[in-house]
This record gives structure tokens, C-alpha cells and sequence, in this order.
């Protein structure tokens, strides 16, 4: 199993002394927040997206892909009823599938609970139609660029759109294209009523990518949710993507969530330590 993890939990850090640290500590990626590098990806010219990219290369770490991809820039929404913002949000939706593929990744995480969410009025029917609408161009994108568009499920305590796997995976199938899969998350898997193996076996071989934290939204082994089942669940259907460290709280800071998530997920994945 390769181990990866989320850049937007160096807070105050530079580029490169994150992923210097992401590194030393063992990990084998990096997922990146594009808000974490520039107001907008369209920001961030051929010249930046080569750094980036040779940063990874030259610390030994893969970008894994982008994830929290509408923090920045502010104002859009994939099924908003004004029809222009949905063709802006589109259009981003493109640019940032091109900024993944330049820096090497393969996985866009659709998260973005406030900018999915159905909007007074809107049913769940027209916010599935027009949400696809708003990423077909950027799922036929993907198609080119090698890149997959994973809809990530979360919980309704996020999100009132695509709050399970089930539904993720139905949406996904909707472009019947093999740049839109799911990932899964275990925060997320935690509102289900089923137990976290249980999904990982009936999503398989839907999801492509797994994020890696607890219910108490810090790191693997901060919290009460035990990985033993969920790895030998991961083993069990033949995943062999990344899981990657994606915390929201960051009270022990950059160094110990690193350092111990890592050292947690080793423990229950039974991978030896690097080096």
C-alpha cells in the first residue's frame, strides 16, 4: 500500500519545506490543495507547474492529484440555478483537470460540500442533471489528460448531494467514462449506517482513491475508528491506490498528524517502515 498526504495540514509552511517533511517522514505522495498554491489554477503558469512537479520529483514523492479544488477562487457552484455560473464553474472544472495532468497527478477529489449543495428550490433531480452538464467537459478533459474525476460522498452533516457511496458510484456511472470513478472517504463512511467494510466491498472496483482520517476529523489513530478491518477490507478487493492523510484539525500540528498517522496506518496495513 502507498501512503500519501494532504499539504493544506502544513499551515504557515513553504512548498518546499512540506514536502521536504512529507518526505523525511516516509510518506510516498502528496495530494494538494490548489488554494494551498494560488488564488486560481489558472494562476499558476507552465513554469510554476514545472516547479511544483520537479519539487515532488527531487524529494522522492508522486503528486497523488488536487483535492479541495472550490475553496479558491470564491463564487462558484456545480448546480447553482444561475446558468452562467454553472458554465463558469465548468470551465474552471476544465483548467483544473489540465493543472493535475501538468503536475503529474492522476485523481481530482470532488469534495466541495458548500459548492454542491442543493439550493432553495432545486430538486435532487435537477441538481444531478446539471451537475453533470457542469462537468462533462471536464470529464471528457480527463479522458485526454489520463486523469480521473473522483466524486467523493459525504455526509449530510457537509453536504445535502451525494451523501453515500451508493449514490456517488450511480453518478459517476452517469458518464459511462473511465475519468469518473469515486473515492472513498472514512469521515464520510462513518455517517453511513453500514459498517466501513462493508462499503469498501460493495464500492469495489468503483473507487480509485481513499482518504485516511477519523470521525473526530483528525488523522488515522487520533480517534476511536480502528483500521484493522478497514485495511484487511482494502487488502480483501485488491486496492492498491493510494490512501492518503487528509485531516480538519490541525491541534497537534504539521509534524506529529504527520508522523503519527503514518506510523498508525503502517501498524494496521502491516507495511514495514521505509529506510
Amino acid at each position: 500500500m502507498r501512503f500519501a498526504i494532504c499539504n493544506e495540514i502544513y499551515q504557515g509552511w513553504t512548498l518546499e519545506d512540506a514536502l521536504a517533511h512529507a518526505a523525511r517522514t516516509g510518506y510516498d505522495g502528496v495530494e494538494l490543495a490548489p488554494f494551498t498554491l494560488a488564488e486560481s489554477v489558472t494562476d499558476l503558469g507552465p513554469t510554476d507547474r514545472r516547479r511544483i512537479r520537479d519539487l515532488a520529483a527531487r524529494n522522492g514523492l508522486a503528486v497523488v492529484g488536487l483535492h479541495w479544488l472550490l475553496v479558491k477562487p470564491e463564487g462558484l457552484h456545480l448546480n447553482h440555478p444561475d446558468p452562467a455560473l454553472r458554465q463558469r464553474t465548468g470551465r474552471y472544472f476544465v483548467e483544473l483537470v489540465r493543472c493535475c495532468a501538468d503536475l503529474g497527478g492522476r485523481v481530482l477529489v470532488l469534495g466541495s460540500p458548500k459548492q454542491r449543495s442543493l439550493q432553495p428550490g432545486v430538486s435532487r433531480e435537477q441538481a444531478w442533471e446539471w451537475t453533470r452538464a457542469t462537468l462533462q467537459d471536464a470529464v471528457r478533459e480527463a479522458e485526454e489528460r489520463a486523469v480521473i474525476l473522483c466524486i467523493e460522498p459525504l455526509s449530510p452533516a457537509e453536504t445535502n448531494f451525494l451523501n453515500t457511496a451508493a449514490e456517488a458510484i450511480a453518478f459517476a456511472q452517469s458518464f459511462a467514462s473511465p475519468a469518473c470513478r469515486i473515492i472513498l472517504d472514512v469521515k464520510a463512511m462513518c455517517a453511513e449506517d453500514r459498517p466501513i467494510p462493508d462499503i469498501i466491498r460493495s464500492s469495489w472496483p468503483h473507487f480509485v482513491h481513499f482518504h485516511a482520517n477519523d470521525r473526530n476529523l483528525k488523522g488515522p489513530g487520533f480517534g476511536d475508528v480502528d483500521y484493522r478491518p478497514i485495511a484487511a477490507a482494502l487488502h480483501e478487493v485488491g486496492y492498491d491506490g493510494y490512501v492518503s492523510v487528509e485531516v480538519f484539525k490541525f491541534d497537534e500540528g504539521a509534524e506529529e498528524i504527520a508522523r503519527r498517522s503514518l506510523e498508525y496506518l503502517r501498524e494496521t496495513f502491516g507495511e514495514p517502515r521505509k529506510g
